[in-house]
């Protein structure tokens, strides 16, 4: 059976590490990228798709047993499109059917889809997380886009035979983190105070780690063909808990101020940032039970490990610049 692995998203956070760990693993890798001079592993075969556009009628299969589609387009804060949910659409959706419907006809067996959590939603109560099989509920495009794309692709296997597999992260953080997790990292590291000391929500975490041994492991397990998995480190954590954890990583103090939650959720939403605040102070919890007991699999790093792996990047990073 050929080992030949096509990844799509292979230079972005996600993709790079799986690239990574699927050259460890012995695995041939073909990396569908936008650019020829993209930067991967002189190892990885390099398939090139149109920088405008979604034409994929140049991609070869050849060999292919598997397809981990981490591609797409991500969420923007404070979307300027004219109409978001049709640019979303044509690549997560469009795009992604179109990817799978031409791997089934080469005769890929496995389709393993890279979605995310906000196919069911943006907050839980505390206690009550979000299951695979909870009817999804998104509530903006991306989102929408996802559960569009998941929709489909069950439609494509049933009609081709591909074996389908969805899996939907929580945030993801590791080496290399951008965007709000950094933010909070450089703030940390400067010692900067921060008013979330009194936050007692709970939130669900992925590393980077984690997820990629579950994309590894959906390779090729008989029982992960058409399922949808949620990933998660396995411990919830408050926006606090998160923070104080985080600085103990770097080494540096925590400078935490006890600001109710409720009076920040007031300043935030008279500055029309109620979005934000809710990452901070809501709740989004994952049960990861379905994901260990189908798959047998359980998370590799802890969080704290995580965490730790984290911080050592960011802080070599933050010496060489």
């Amino acid at each position: 059976m050929s080992n030949k692995i096509l990844v799509t998203g292979a230079t972005g956070f996600v993709g790079s590490a799986l690239v990574e760990r699927l050259l460890s693993q012995k695995h041939e890798v073909v990396a569908l990228v936008r650019q020829r001079n993209a930067i991967v592993a002189p190892q990885v075969q390099i398939s090139v798709m149109p920088e405008q556009g979604t034409d994929l009628s140049s991609v070869r299969f050849d060999d292919v047993a598997a397809v981990v589609h981490c591609a797409a387009r991500v969420h923007v804060m404070n979307d300027t499109s004219v109409d978001p949910l049709a640019e979303f659409r044509a690549v997560n959706v469009d795009l992604t059917l179109d990817l799978a419907r031409r791997a089934a006809a080469a005769g890929v067996r496995r389709f393993i889809f890279v979605s995310s959590i906000k196919v069911n939603g943006e907050a839980t109560a505390p206690g009550s997380p979000f299951k695979s099989d909870d009817v999804p509920a998104p509530l903006d495009p991306y989102g929408i886009s996802k559960m569009e794309a998941e929709q489909g692709l069950l439609r494509v296997s049933q009609e081709t035979g591909i074996e389908i597999v969805i899996i939907r992260p929580v945030l993801i953080y590791g080496p290399g983190v951008k965007a709000n997790f950094r933010s909070m990292m450089s703030w940390l590291d400067k010692g900067i105070p921060l008013p979330f000391g009194a936050i007692r929500n709970k939130r669900s975490l992925v590393s980077l780690d984690n997820l990629v041994d579950l994309i590894m492991t959906c390779l090729d397990h008989p029982a992960a063909a058409n399922q949808t998995f949620m990933v998660s480190d396995g411990e919830d954590v408050s926006t606090t808990e998160l923070l104080s954890r985080m600085a103990a990583a770097l080494g540096k103090p925590a400078r935490l101020i006890p600001v109710p939650a409720a009076l920040m959720n007031i300043a935030a939403k008279i500055l029309g940032r109620a979005d934000i605040a809710q990452r901070l102070n809501g709740s989004l919890q994952v049960d990861i039970s379905k994901t260990r007991e189908v798959l047998g699999w359980s998370p590799i790093k802890s969080l704290d490990e995580g965490l730790a792996k984290t911080a050592n990047d960011f802080r070599t990073k933050s010496k060489s610049v």
